[in-house]
């Protein structure tokens, strides 16, 4: 189906709320009325061939007094659904009472199996009968929907001779006329156009990108499909389709089952209708309505294709607190085991959940099979680089690509989606990466591979078209370097983050302006036996200023213990803070002098010695955080740590060192480092002849302007 005839369909089914709806429901309320009414005429046009055998087999059914008719019904229709009611929609139109026709028409949504219950009840249409009923617009909506303009079945409308009148909608072209409906319903509300679904061109990328590396490894086995975002279902149903395609090019015979789980109501409900319709009966029982993140719908399956383009930008603050918050988390989908840590922690922001998706995959993936698993996503840019080492966005790609898990990830272009204009990525993760992929990630610069739209649709401007879709997966096939293809090391994206410390360099002024504040402060404090101490080293020292801050402690524990006084750390501290300033020329001071195989727990232990004896004792020096500092050591640099440190930070600070215990592990990913392409600068000629060209066209202009 082209896309003039989804627009007409799309534009008839809008013109129903404009003609019957307008002056009784507001704008934004519109959809509560048309997608669920979509819905049911989709339905009803697949029950009509089948109606009267199914009526037949529950007049039979009530005689035998059968109480659970459903599966016996639903067998007859020939779906995993059915309507046991005396009625299709046809029928109702000719209702002329409202309150007969109110009647009758619940009595005919009742008469639908429990499956198409809960999608009634997820769209709340039942809310809007009276309401329609009392606006007595109910029958007219109805009339709209039967029009022989408006097509919603599976089977083509033919005429006399019998030609294709109006083609019939398969699942994919039904699950487009929803998506647009809603885009338009969304744009009319100021709402995100795109939010709950992804463009088809896209899809169909993606499901390109997920069989075609495996096609060859394809048996005839069943497979399950999993979309933990699965909006109105479309990524599921090109996904199926695709997968069936492939495997008949290879003459497998297999069997899929399709899983997905949504948040919201609305577009569930859509999901739940197009696999009903799908016609296999275990369908409809695999999409869960809820939160992927804080209430997985399938906590004990493992998937053997997963694809889904989640939220991003999006708080997960509520998923958070029901998992019992963010330091609470120990759900083992986002809480792993890693390189010797058995809390390795995948947990991001909280402004932002779309990792956690990526998460929930991974832990779905099978692990033993020939075929493993294959995950698709799309992501935003973010996702490359967002968290610093040791933070959850980091930690889950340090995760996947320490695992080889890691197959690719590709560059789309801009303003591919309909809610957004902002550069997107699929990333193309598997647990069973073919041998010369192995230790390697392909980078796919597909930003310039598109094909414009003739009009917009929301923030998309572009598609993909079947070449385009071609040349991508050729790309990722083809695992060659060239202009557009970048193939690297797993190691390339690492780095060691470390800390650098300085040590706090102090001089301490005992100037007779300072020790009278000191005096004051001391006072406040209640430490005023501690001046005499202070006042006693000013005399001895002169009431200079000393850079050695050591020297210092050191003097004042001889006079604190010549006067009696004790000598604790609160005073000392009060020395530090009220007295003593930083200063660069100044001699380190001293934290701690550790006896060498024994911890002296003093903190003032050696610092009233005489002499420290080095190979008796090591000294560990106060940090002045303000000279703190960080570097990111690629994991491939030659010489690791150890040479950067030297070359690049002793070099300049050679009071330096690195606190180890800080040292942390991060990856990050920069399209535009490897593929950036600078701006080719103008030869200077070029540029003179401009200007010469200017200053001929601008001669004489002066003097006209003065002149006139």
């Amino acid at each position: 189906m082209n896309n003039q005839t989804y627009n007409q369909i799309v534009n008839l089914i809008w013109s129903i709320a404009d003609d019957c709806l307008r002056d009784v429901y507001v704008r934004g309320k519109y959809r509560d009325v048309i997608l669920p009414m979509t819905v049911i005429r989709r339905l009803d046009s697949v029950l009509e061939p089948t109606k009267e055998a199914v009526l037949q087999m529950k007049n039979a059914l009530d005689k035998a007094e059968v109480v659970n008719q459903t599966a016996a019904l639903c067998n007859v229709a020939g779906q995993s659904f059915c309507n046991s009611s005396p009625f299709t929609l046809k029928d109702l139109k000719s209702r002329a009472k409202q309150q007969q026709l109110k009647s009758d028409f619940i009595a005919y949504l009742d008469g639908f199996s429990p499956n198409v219950q809960e999608i009634l009840e997820k769209f709340k249409f039942r809310n809007q009968i009276d309401t329609m009923i009392e606006a007595d617009i109910l029958g007219a909506v109805i009339e709209k929907f039967i029009s022989p303009k408006i097509n919603l079945s599976p089977k083509p409308v033919l005429d006399d001779s019998g030609n294709i009148l109006i083609p019939g909608l398969d699942n994919h072209s039904m699950g487009v006329i929803f998506e647009e409906l809603i885009r338009k319903f969304n744009e009319e509300n100021n709402e995100e156009a795109g939010e709950h679904f992804t463009p088809r061109d896209v899809v169909e990328l993606m499901a390109d990108i997920t069989f075609l590396p495996v096609a060859d490894k394809i048996k005839d086995a069943p497979y399950l499909v999993y979309d933990g975002a699965c909006g109105t279902g479309g990524m599921l149903t090109i996904a199926d389709e695709r997968l069936h395609q492939l495997a008949g090019e290879h003459n497998k015979n297999i069997t899929t089952y399709l899983y997905g789980q949504e948040i919201n109501p609305e577009t569930y409900a859509i999901t739940k209708a197009d696999l009903l319709i799908k016609g296999e009966a275990i369908q409809d029982d695999n999409v869960a309505y809820g939160s992927t993140l804080s209430n997985d719908g399938f906590p004990t399956y493992n998937f053997d294709f997963m694809l889904s383009n989640p939220p991003y930008g999006k708080s997960w603050k509520t998923d958070m607190e029901r998992l019992g918050g963010k330091s609470d988390i120990s759900d083992t989908r986002f809480i792993v085991s890693h390189n010797g840590d058995p809390e390795f922690k995948l947990i991001p922001r909280s402004s932002d959940g779309q990792m956690l998706f990526l998460a929930n995959k991974l832990s779905k993936m099978k692990h033993d099979t020939e075929l493993g698993s294959r995950i698709v996503e799309v992501h935003n840019g973010s996702s490359l680089f967002t968290g610093d080492a040791g933070q959850g966005e980091n930690n889950l790609r340090r995760y996947i690509i320490e695992n080889d898990w890691l197959e690719a990830i590709i560059a789309l272009p801009e303003n591919m989606f309909y809610n957004t204009g902002i550069a997107t990525y699929i990333w193309v993760v598997t647990n069973r990466k073919a041998a010369h992929r192995r230790g390697a990630v392909q980078l796919i610069d597909a930003t310039e591979l598109k094909s414009p739209l003739r009009k917009n649709l929301g923030n998309k401007n572009c598609e993909f078209t079947l070449q385009i879709r071609k040349q991508i997966s050729d790309i990722l096939l083809n695992f060659e370097q060239n202009e557009q293809s970048k193939i690297f090391d797993n190691k390339e994206f690492g780095y060691h983050k470390v800390t650098v410390e300085r040590p706090l360099r102090l001089s301490v002024n005992l100037t007779k302006e300072k020790l009278e504040k000191f005096s004051e402060i001391c006072e406040q404090q209640k430490e005023a036996a501690f001046i005499p101490v202070v006042n006693a080293l000013a005399e001895r020292l002169q009431y200079i200023t000393i850079n050695d801050f050591n020297f210092v402690v050191k003097e004042l524990g001889k006079i604190a213990t010549e006067l009696n006084v004790k000598l604790s750390a609160k005073r000392l501290n009060l020395v530090k803070n009220s007295l003593a300033q930083i200063d660069k020329n100044a001699k380190r001071v001293i934290k701690k002098i550790y006896k060498v195989g024994k911890i002296e727990e003093n903190p003032l232990y050696g610092l009233f010695k005489t002499d420290i004896d080095d190979k008796q004792c090591i000294v560990e020096y106060e940090l002045n955080s303000d000279l703190r500092d960080t570097e990111q050591i690629p994991l491939l640099l030659e010489g690791g740590i150890e040479k950067f440190f030297k070359d690049e930070v002793l070099s300049f600070a050679s009071d330096a060192w690195i606190d180890e215990s800080k040292t942390q592990i991060g990856y990050e990913i920069s399209f535009t480092k490897y593929f950036y392409k600078p701006v080719q600068l103008r030869e200077l000629s070029e540029i003179a002849a401009d200007i010469k060209a200017l200053e001929v066209e601008t001669e004489g202009l002066l003097n006209e302007i003065i002149g006139g």
